[in-house]
């Protein structure tokens, strides 16, 4: 590895903090956790479909399966989800969101799209690397 190779990535983790960062600010500010807004974030973008199972939601949160029934828990209690049982299979429940939910995450959404796009250095930070050895 050469020395700006380690520059370039340093800088490229840096980088992706600073928004990582700026998104949990916002969702914050938003009247939700961090974590709140990436299940908001994990049920609509669920591809060809607007809800999510709890077992899905785990996954994308990379949380056990009672951590994430109490995230979903107090994303209903503020009112950003609801839960629906399956019409075709009544053991799956559906997790989507509300009016409410769904308002506030095409805020953040908007917000952090702003941000990701002026932070446009990730992809020449990325370009900087060598190229990885394959062996």
């Amino acid at each position: 590895m050469r020395k700006q190779d380690y520059v370039a990535l340093a800088a490229f983790r840096r980088s992706l903090r600073k928004f990582l960062r700026f998104v949990e600010d916002g969702a914050i500010e938003a009247g939700l956790t961090p974590q709140q807004h990436q299940v908001l974030l994990a049920i609509q973008g669920q591809p060809e479909r607007d809800w999510a199972t709890v077992g899905e939601l785990a996954d994308f949160l990379q949380l056990k399966h009672h951590a994430t029934v109490g995230l979903v828990d107090r994303c209903q209690s503020g009112g950003f989800v609801e839960r629906t049982t399956d019409p075709i299979d009544r053991r799956v429940v559906r997790v989507s969101l509300t009016e409410k939910g769904d308002d506030v995450l095409a805020r953040l959404t908007q917000r952090n799209l702003r941000e990701l796009r002026a932070l446009g250095r990730f992809t020449a930070e990325l370009d900087a690397l060598a190229p990885i050895d394959n062996a």
